[in-house]
């Protein structure tokens, strides 16, 4: 087992034991990512979104989980979302990684329509 699976079992089972935070589905939304299971990773960054709206760090992961996912439209409104978050606390890095990510997001939008 990998230490990237072991991480995902542990926190799992803290869940089952109903040890829900928004940190621990930040934490596990990035491990299902960096597996690359997107589809998992957007289930645990929504859910830590829904507990902290004002997690820009869980708003830009869920972006990229979602363009990960092929999600591109939905992604772009996380970003969207996350910008706002950020600006709204002075997250100045996190902004500008956003910004980064959302136009990557809105560029590959613009290749999928070229013929």
């Amino acid at each position: 087992m990998t230490d990237q699976s072991q991480l995902i079992s542990s926190f799992e089972a803290m869940l089952a034991r109903g040890q829900d935070s928004e940190m621990l589905r930040f934490t596990l939304g990035g491990a299902y990512l960096d597996q690359g299971k997107p589809s998992e990773a957007i289930t645990h960054l929504t859910e830590a979104v829904s507990l902290k709206q004002d997690y820009t760090a869980a708003w830009k992961l869920l972006g990229r989980a979602l363009v990960a996912a092929g999600r591109v439209p939905e992604a772009i409104e996380a970003f969207d979302q996350g910008l706002q978050v950020g600006q709204a606390n002075g997250d100045k890095q996190s902004v500008k990684e956003i910004e980064v990510f959302r136009r990557r997001a809105i560029k590959s939008l613009d290749g999928d329509a070229k013929p």
